[in-house]
């Protein structure tokens, strides 16, 4: 990826510098969504418990966490897995002498597993990190025969850095609670996501509402903006256990809140591969979500 020249596309927003994705680092015959949300909302939890979904839907997918912490896929491979920056340091960032089982790891149910990782903290650009991670991707052709690519990215940062996904998604997802911190966080989210959508193809598909009982905020937020939710998880236990036994919720012992989790995972799985259309929500300005949110 390259830093996006004056003279070519327009900036992805006022005032932003931003790195353009090089067209040889599309990701091309899949279909690639990102995940978004606040920090601590859930984020890797819907990410694998959906790529889960997938597979049992018969899909080849692939999941991608952006983050340094990198646990975005370890109750699907039961372990904490390098990142691709680990592996890279250790042939001195020649990416040559690697190999895909060296970053790449099979998890529940087939879904291949890559946590791309950051840069140390306060230094780099989580941007390098993701490019680097397509890249590698492309040259062992992991990507050929991949049916989903889903991309867990970090909490609520929307920087260019951790906003590259979005160069490479179709559609983008925003998990929220029914709570004023993160219906906050995913207003600003979904700038990000149109600011992006002026250069690249990414379009809003909507949010999930995850560890909730209710959805009202939720819901009148996503009337005034033209936002739409597309699935509810609500805050069962038995979701906060299976990231303790470190497996997915398709793992878990039977219970009626474990299949109604598995079933609306897997509806949405289904929506999402047959095409949701894209979303023109209007995000409101800090000031104004301010006021609007709560009640008196």
């Amino acid at each position: 990826m390259t830093l996006l020249d004056a003279g070519t596309a327009p900036p992805d927003g006022e005032g932003s510098v931003q790195v353009q994705l090089d067209p040889r680092d599309e990701i091309k015959g899949a279909k690639v969504f990102a995940v978004y949300g606040k920090g601590g909302i859930g984020k890797s939890t819907t990410s694998s418990n959906l790529s889960a979904a997938f597979s049992k839907l018969g899909h080849r997918v692939l999941q991608i966490g952006c983050d340094p912490k990198h646990d975005s896929t370890f109750t699907l491979t039961k372990k904490l897995m390098p990142t691709v920056i680990d592996v890279l340091e250790t042939v001195e960032f020649h990416s040559e002498e690697l190999r895909a089982e060296d970053y790449m790891f099979e998890g529940y149910n087939g879904v291949m597993c890559v946590e791309a990782g950051g840069p140390p903290a306060g230094t780099g650009c989580g941007g390098y990190v993701v490019g680097q991670t397509v890249k590698l991707l492309k040259q062992h052709h992991l990507l050929e025969d991949t049916d989903v690519v889903i991309f867990d990215v970090l909490g609520d940062v929307v920087c260019g850095g951790f906003a590259a996904p979005l160069q490479h998604a179709e559609r983008a997802l925003v998990v929220a609670a029914n709570d004023f911190d993160s219906i906050f966080a995913m207003n600003r989210i979904m700038a990000a996501i149109g600011a992006k959508s002026k250069n690249y193809n990414v379009r809003l598909a909507g949010c999930v509402a995850n560890r909730s009982a209710e959805t009202d905020e939720i819901d009148r937020f996503a009337e005034a903006t033209g936002l739409k939710r597309l699935a509810h998880f609500r805050d069962v236990d038995a979701i906060r256990r299976s990231r303790l036994k470190k497996c997915t919720l398709f793992e878990m012992d039977d219970s009626p809140e474990v299949q109604q989790a598995q079933d609306e995972y897997l509806r949405l799985a289904a929506m999402l591969w047959a095409g949701v259309d894209p979303l023109t929500a209007s995000p409101m300005k800090d000031r104004d979500i301010f006021d609007f949110l709560g009640f008196e």
